[in-house]
């Protein structure tokens, strides 16, 4: 593409058309071509005023005539009336210059007609749906039919409504009407396609000799037939552009209108323009012009706008009551059938509002439904309305019937007739309407058969040879029926035949010359048996399924227990006593009889127990209750004796043990019943670490482990049977041992003990001379013993040059030998350390200790 830099880019859109002016000299028209172009108002490029404007004019893509378009009247000035939306929230501006150029040129006819273009070099910049945002060019396009796609009378091309300055807001829905006017009163469609490029030039070079239409650079996710994205589309008949707005930017639009004339397509029309999409919301409220309710009485009501800033709603539902609602959306219930009023206020930042009404038709029980009868493709088909109206009446129909060959498959009456030229599946379509304002669809496949539908009741059937059957077809139509032979009816829809022998009938159906046949094979049996087997035994209250072998088309069933049977040919029972069954066959008049004896035998019995619990490491023995022959137990691994009832189970972990039983004649079935042993957590006793104490000084112990505690010997303690007793030790006892049994609430236990040595020396805190701090759990930590001590100030070590190496207040707690992370070195360290006894006297003891690694 070239470019055009020298050029400031200002151009936002254009529009080519033409208008049959009558004819020229003998095979000749007159036109008048035109050139509408519009120019962004902020835009610092060239006036319209100043603009050259040249159409080119192909046949074949061969430039015939090079038309100078001059500027027709002054520049026009169009821009968003922002005072019609008072709660638009952003600065908004929409603004464009308007210009018109036009000529008239004399052309012969010609059976290929004519591509009018003009070719500009200066889009305005920064698109945003196209992947090369700027420096882009354009190609305005129109096309002159000719003969050959309108082979009588002449054309002028329609003209796009100018309703440019839509407000449209980014990522709101929003409305554009892109309708057009043809003079000509032809039939318009509308659709999105891509919009050209220049290939090469300027505004004031004249068109290419060859014309090359190339297609805009799109960017990804957008096309010329998705110029705003996914969430925007155009309707096909009125033009309307609706939907989802894309993110803010600029966007070439492109859209192309298709004209019809005596249904035939025929040529083609565009429109290139650049939508601006702004940041903006408003407060407003929109609603449809009416809402007509005929499946139910719950009418679904929401703002149609999608303004993100409405701080409140207000609903007013019209009925008798002066229902109101404050939700976003409602689903309102009405009471009664009627015409309703229904209000929307909305309420926005800085008390801005909005309003709409609209009127609700609520008349619920409309039901489309239609009848289609019909042979074959050779006859007319009969469509009948079937439709059901509780309010009203019925009063409008358009059909569809599906006709893929012509497009004058329609009717207006509510029981038409119609023609196919050929058999297919056809898609049928009805859009009814009531007095009341109701309308509805309903689309249905419907198969447009070669023939008629012969509709027998089987193809295949077995009688006996004493007796008779009637063959009812359901169809309407004339009938024959071959052999005519032990037939009565022949020529009917419902025949009666009574073969000796199996007969193959061919039966023939005429529906005003639509003919199909089809065969019906009937066999006959001489006499029919049955047989029910041989007698059985299975497992009381077990479910059997009778299987008599026979021919026989009915079955009758007793039962010597006189529990009643289904009398189908394969039953299910379920007898709980031993019990003989009789069967009774027949094929019309023929009969037959047997009977078969079911025998039941109980289960085998297996009740494992009732659950239980162990202590860990403990066993115990399951005591089962059975009535079988034969049994195991699993798993195995844990049990002493698994094949006897009451094994001995001693499991490391809480365990599923399953009986499974079985016996060797009668009921052979397995029974098998579980019990769950669960092995409590082990219980870890713990008495404390050995410690000292003073005579007649009260000392408490600490035990761990448990729910409940047992000490011994229990003479100087306070309480034997708590985790925390007190021990009192006279002077004459040198040292004692108490152990402790520790108890979970399942009884289970362990012991420890805890060896405690009486000083007689008086309250003092002794520290080790040495300690071996080497990770084997003796010795490894300095802390120092406290005797007598109630509270513990301080205990500090130091290294020979002064410096602090460990510090605590806490009982029980001392140096590992580590300092700054660091393993400090075999040598000898300096301890001071103080405490208050339990007579309120201070404490204080210094001296050395040795660290040996």
């Amino acid at each position: 593409m070239g470019s055009f830099s020298a050029t400031a880019r200002h151009v936002a859109g254009g529009e080519l058309f033409y208008e049959y002016l009558g004819p020229g000299a003998p095979g000749t028209s007159n036109y008048k071509i035109t050139l509408r172009l519009f120019r962004d108002c902020s835009s610092s490029g060239p006036l319209l005023e100043n603009e050259n404007v040249t159409a080119g004019i192909y046949a074949n893509n061969i430039l015939v005539i090079s038309l100078p378009l001059p500027l027709f009247g002054a520049v026009n000035t169009i821009s968003l009336n922002t005072s019609a939306f008072p709660c638009l929230v952003g600065s908004v501006n929409v603004c464009y210059q308007m210009a018109i150029y036009s000529s008239t040129v004399n052309l012969p006819d010609n059976s290929i007609g004519y591509t009018l273009s003009r070719i500009g070099c200066c889009r305005v910049d920064k698109v945003s749906n196209l992947s090369q945002i700027s420096n882009v060019g354009s190609n305005y396009v129109t096309k002159i039919p000719g003969t050959a796609s309108l082979s009588s009378g002449h054309n002028s091309s329609p003209q796009f409504l100018v309703k440019d300055t839509a407000l449209v807001c980014a990522n709101k829905s929003f409305t554009l009407d892109f309708g057009a006017e043809d003079p000509d009163k032809d039939i318009l469609t509308y659709s999105f396609c891509d919009a050209f490029t220049s290939g090469s030039g300027t505004n004031n070079l004249p068109p290419p000799i060859n014309l090359n239409l190339v297609s805009l650079p799109y960017g990804f996710s957008y096309s010329g037939t998705s110029p705003l994205g996914s969430r925007v589309q155009i309707n096909p008949t009125t033009g309307i552009i609706s939907g989802i707005a894309p993110p803010e930017g600029q966007y070439v639009v492109n859209v192309c209108i298709t004209e019809w004339r005596n249904g035939k397509a025929f040529s083609e029309h565009r429109k290139d323009f650049i939508l601006k999409v702004q940041n903006c919301d408003f407060i407003e409220a929109v609603l449809p012009d009416k809402i007509i309710q005929c499946k139910d009485s719950v009418v679904h009501f929401e703002n149609q706008s999608t303004s993100a800033a409405i701080i409140s709603y207000l609903w007013e539902f019209g009925d008798k009551t002066g229902s109101t609602s404050s939700n976003p959306t409602v689903d309102f219930h009405y009471a009664d059938t009627g015409r309703y009023f229904v209000r929307l206020s909305v309420i926005g930042p800085k008390g801005c509002q909005g309003s709409d009404s609209t009127l609700v038709l609520v008349y619920p029980g409309f039901t489309p439904s239609f009848t289609i009868n019909g042979s074959c493709f050779l006859n007319p088909f009969q469509f009948t309305d079937k439709t059901f109206t509780k309010y009203g009446v019925v009063n409008s129909w358009r059909w569809d019937f599906g006709d893929e060959t012509t497009d004058a498959d329609s009717s207006t009456i509510n029981k038409p007739t119609y023609s196919y030229l050929s058999p297919s599946i056809k898609n049928i379509g009805l859009v009814v309407t009531n007095s009341k304002g109701c309308i509805d669809s309903l689309h249905l496949d419907y198969v447009v058969r070669d023939k008629p539908v012969l509709q027998l009741p089987f193809k295949d059937t077995l009688i006996c040879s004493i007796d008779s059957l009637s063959i009812p077809v359901g169809n309407p139509g004339i009938y024959s029926w071959l052999p005519n032979k032990n037939i009565l009816l022949a020529s009917t829809s419902s025949p009666i035949v009574f073969p000796k022998d199996t007969t193959r009938y061919i039966v023939s159906l005429n529906d005003n010359g639509c003919i199909n046949t089809d065969t019906v094979t009937v066999n006959v049996l001489q006499f029919i048996k049955v047989k029910l087997g041989k007698d059985s035994l299975i497992c009381q209250s077990d479910i059997i399924q009778l299987r008599p072998v026979s021919d026989a088309l009915g079955y009758q069933w007793k039962s010597s227990s006189g529990v009643s049977v289904n009398n189908v040919k394969y039953p299910l029972v379920q007898p709980l006593v031993s019990t003989k069954y009789y069967v009774l066959a027949n094929l019309g008049k023929c009969q037959d009889r047997d009977s078969i004896t079911i025998s039941v035998a109980p289960y085998p019995v297996a009740n494992a127990g009732p659950d239980t619990t162990i202590c860990y490491g403990s066993r115990v023995q399951l005591r089962s209750i059975v009535t079988a022959a034969n049994l195991i137990w699993s798993p195995a691994s844990s049990l002493i004796n698994a094949n006897v009832s009451s094994p001995i189970a001693g499991p490391s972990k809480t365990t599923a043990y399953i009986l499974r039983v079985s016996n060797n004649i009668g009921c052979l079935k397995s029974v098998s019943d579980t019990i769950i042993v669960t092995v409590a957590p082990k219980v870890i006793a713990n008495a404390g670490n050995d410690t000292i104490a003073l005579p007649n000084q009260p000392m408490q112990l600490t035990a761990t482990g448990g729910q409940h505690y047992i000490w011994s010997p229990e003479g100087t303690l306070s309480d034997p049977s708590i985790f925390n007793p007190v021990a009192t030790l006279n002077i004459a006892i040198d040292s004692i041992r108490y152990r402790v049994r520790v108890l979970d609430n399942n009884g289970c236990f362990s012991e420890d003990d805890v060896l405690v040595r009486v000083y007689k020396t008086g309250p003092d805190i002794f520290v080790p001379s040495a300690f071996t701090p080497n990770g084997d759990g003796k010795n490894d930590v300095l802390r120092p013993i406290t005797v007598g001590i109630s509270i513990l100030h301080y205990f500090r070590v130091y290294n020979r040059w002064g410096a602090l190496l460990y510090s605590t207040s806490e009982m029980g707690k001392g140096w590992d030998g580590i300092f700054n992370k660091a393993l400090q070195p075999s040598t000898t360290y300096i301890f001071v350390t103080e405490g208050t006894d339990y007579q309120g006297k201070t404490v204080y003891k210094k001296g050395t200790t040795v660290l040996i690694r």
